[in-house]
């Protein structure tokens, strides 16, 4: 593989982006609004982050520190952020926030890191104990939330003094939705679940949504996969960690029963053969990136090798394409969720998953293949 292509690609989204406008949102660019503080964002400095971590190439770190720096004040306040929306998907920035720190010494990303733990201590949830996504989803577990915020968390509480023990909490809130939201006779997992029942999307027994939706999939095997790195040395072994191993483990070997030929992953995972079903770019590019950085980290045996390489070159296969000279990457679902009451066409149905737009360069799908190119460049 030409690695010099997929560089100069990474080079032209960082080239054409500013602090305001990075071109790698579709949404706010749809939108015509400026960047603030998203989920969105996190992914795509993360990806740029981990680059530079293996390969120490400054200008990665630098972009990195120029972009986050800009929205956060010397007292850690948060350009776009309020805490009051208690939305977990705020929470994925600070993980770059912890890194940055790290890196720069710069006290700023440390209290804005702070402002974001400060968050989780009050944020509303379930009756079984679990973070609820948004406060406009109230009772409500999503696979995303858990990725967006326990890692951080884990990470958190190993870099800094804190008056809460989140490793408990974190292992509880995994266990739990092992518990509620997988699939016993395929294991997977479904999209969300509604511990009050109430939602119009929600299974009126189980509060389950209706399907497992591929890129929800992928955030929590990433969720599981990276508390399991940035869990305290001392504590790696534990039986709650090999607990969590082992369903990282068990998830992996279940998503791969439903890899396509072309190393990819459909839309609604266990529908392949049902149109409009498409493989889709995002979900496929993190599920490459778990399973080829669970290989080197020693979560997964060298096994998983094979179909963790193939999940990435089809990806580039069928996705990366060049036109009049612009290299692009294709077959993003822009967004996916569930309600609230007012917006009842997201029913979670096969034909809402399927009505959401398809787009090129978005960050959901841009950031995951750059972190599994890392990993796939990293291979001996």
């Amino acid at each position: 593989m030409d690695f010099s292509v997929i560089d100069s690609y990474i080079q032209s989204l960082i080239k054409n982006s500013t602090q305001e406008a990075p071109v790698w949102n579709i949404e706010k660019v749809r939108a015509g609004k400026k960047s603030g503080w998203d989920y969105i964002d996190g992914c795509m400095i993360m990806a740029l982050l981990e680059i530079y971590s293996t390969t120490g190439d400054k200008k990665y770190f630098e972009f990195a520190d120029w972009y986050e720096d800009y929205r956060i004040s010397e007292d850690g306040t948060i350009t776009g952020y309020k805490k009051e929306d208690y939305n977990i998907d705020e929470i994925n920035g600070g993980k770059n926030l912890i890194t940055l720190y790290k890196l720069t010494g710069k006290e700023k990303y440390k209290k804005a890191a702070a402002k974001l733990e400060d968050q989780m201590k009050t944020h509303p949830r379930t009756a079984e104990g679990n973070f609820w996504h948004k406060k406009i989803y109230p009772n409500q577990v999503w696979l995303d939330g858990l990725y967006m915020a326990l890692p951080f968390l884990m990470e958190y509480q190993a870099a800094f003094e804190t008056d809460i023990n989140w490793a408990d909490d974190i292992y509880r809130q995994f266990f739990t939705v092992y518990e509620k939201m997988r699939c016993t006779d395929n294991g997977l997992y479904y999209h969300a679940y509604d511990s009050s029942r109430k939602i119009f999307w929600a299974d009126k027994t189980t509060g389950l949504s209706k399907h497992f939706w591929l890129r929800s999939i992928g955030w929590y095997s990433m969720a599981l996969l990276d508390t399991l790195n940035k869990a305290p040395e001392k504590s790696k072994n534990s039986e709650q960690w090999n607990k969590l191993k082992h369903i990282f483990v068990e998830l992996m070997d279940s998503i791969l029963h439903f890899q396509d030929e072309s190393g990819m992953w459909f839309q609604i995972p266990d529908m392949g053969g049902r149109a409009p079903n498409y493989l889709e770019t995002s979900g496929s590019a993190i599920l490459a990136y778990s399973l080829l950085k669970a290989v080197r980290t020693g979560i997964l045996s060298k096994a998983y090798i094979n179909p963790a390489k193939k999940a990435f070159e089809g990806i580039c296969s069928k996705y990366l394409v060049t036109e009049n000279g612009k290299m692009s990457l294709g077959g993003i679902c822009l967004v996916a969720g569930l309600g609230p009451e007012d917006r009842p066409n997201r029913d979670g149905s096969f034909e809402y998953y399927m009505s959401e737009p398809i787009v090129k360069d978005d960050a959901k799908g841009v950031g995951p293949f750059i972190l599994a190119y890392n990993e796939y460049r990293l291979l001996k």
